[in-house]
């Protein structure tokens, strides 16, 4: 071992005598009353030691304040060199970086906010291709391709508004323009799965209120349809009172709301009044003589206390 790293790991005595150098530079650094204890010290160099003070600043736990100090040669004044503010071993530290791509959840996206699509989305899909194949999921489907051989179809490079002259004969691209396929993208077959479980798993018949439903949507009527080959499997539910009212619901999922489940009897009416208006009943303005519980007497004087 070599005398300079013997010199390098032993500290510097003036550098290391300079505690309290190291803590006001600290504390000119820091807000009051957040540099703790003096923790310790480590030799960075010949004459170089770094003194280490407790940080208590909220959300800093573990932290350390570092002063560096150093001293030229030959010189006896201790001068400083920097002050920064480093984790210990126990540092609470932030999570590692994730993308935002990563960290993204259903729900974040907010009002005025973009969120770009990857070009080689997994739940994406070309929406026509041209004069390649159609997908799976387009409006042109492998039927109708096969069909071109049979019928002798032209496939062409794009819609007859942008050919330079009319074709001959159909052609999958003008169908394609009379179905109205003019997306450049559309869900492929890993969209449409992954779009299935998550509806299924919200609004599917395992739930709890499918599973006390007297009935599934499938025969509801507030059940409105949705196109495309989802449209078999899934639909609108356009009941107000419904826990799923404007959310889209599994064919078997089923809640009390159900248009079948119960039909309330009509409240009945009252029957009208029935007044007879050729009969006269008397009422009498004063009571009757013989109507209270004593006989009447010739003098009341007579009578005896306490009868009516």
């Amino acid at each position: 071992m070599s005398a300079a790293s013997t010199r390098s790991r032993t500290p510097d005595r003036l550098c290391a005598e300079a505690v309290d150098l190291a803590r006001a530079a600290a504390e000119e650094a820091a807000a009051p009353g957040v540099v703790g204890e003096h923790v310790g010290m480590v030799s960075e160099g010949d004459r170089v030691v770094t003194h280490f003070f407790e940080a208590k600043e909220l959300g800093y736990r573990g932290w350390r304040w570092a002063v560096t100090v150093a001293r030229a040669s030959r010189a006896k004044v201790v001068t400083l060199d920097e002050t920064v503010l480093l984790p210990g071993a126990d540092a609470l530290l932030a999570p590692e970086w994730v993308p935002w791509s990563e960290r993204l959840r259903p729900g974040d996206l907010g009002p005025g906010d973009l969120l770009p699509t990857d070009a080689e989305d997994l739940r994406l899909e070309p929406g026509f291709l041209g004069e390649d194949g159609p997908p799976p999921n387009s409006a042109v489907s492998g039927e109708m391709a096969e069909l071109v051989e049979a019928e002798d179809a032209e496939v062409t490079a794009g819609t007859p508004a942008h050919l330079p002259m009319a074709p001959s004969r159909g052609s999958i691209a003008a169908v394609a323009e009379e179905l109205g396929l003019r997306r450049a993208r559309v869900l492929s077959r890993y969209g449409l799965h992954i779009a299935a479980d998550r509806w299924e798993d919200a609004f599917g018949p395992k739930t709890p209120m499918a599973q006390a439903a007297p009935a599934t949507c499938a025969t509801c009527a507030f059940l409105v349809p949705i196109g495309g080959s989802l449209g078999q499997a899934f639909g609108v539910c356009a009941n107000e009172f419904s826990p799923a009212d404007g959310r889209v619901v599994s064919m078997s999922y089923g809640c009390g709301a159900h248009s079948e489940a119960a039909v309330m009897p009509t409240t009945p009416r009252p029957a009208p009044p029935v007044v007879d208006e050729t009969r006269v009943e008397p009422f009498p303005l004063r009571p009757a003589p013989d109507s209270g519980s004593v006989p009447p007497v010739a003098d009341e004087s007579s009578a005896e206390l306490g009868h009516s």
